[in-house]
């Protein structure tokens, strides 16, 4: 086990809760990169396959709890990206011809 990967983790696990909530609480994806998002998970997956195959040690569990984070944020990411169709498509049968004329 090292201590610089351990801190490395941490610090990277500390921004997901942070992430997730905003992700939660604004229903947007505009903004998020689902490609980030999925280069991380590979990348934290990559550590839990070093950890299980050669260096089966305690922090395994912290690429887990980060893999599980990222996860979550990758299924609000199509959540919101469902809500903004939605919302977006609200606003296009408001915005129709008729209604248009109406308001001139």
């Amino acid at each position: 086990m090292s201590i610089f990967e351990v801190i490395m983790l941490i610090c990277f696990g500390a921004a997901w809760p942070l992430n997730i909530y905003k992700s939660y609480k604004t229903r947007s994806a505009t903004g998020k990169s689902v490609f980030f998002l999925l280069v991380v998970s590979i990348g934290y997956g990559a550590g839990v396959a070093h950890k299980l195959l050669h260096n089966n040690d305690i922090v395994l569990y912290l690429y887990i709890l980060n893999l599980a984070m990222v996860s979550i944020d990758v299924a609000l990411y199509y959540r919101n990206r469902r809500l903004d169709r939605i919302k977006q498509a609200q606003g296009a049968k408001r915005e129709t011809p008729l209604n248009a004329l109406k308001a001139a």
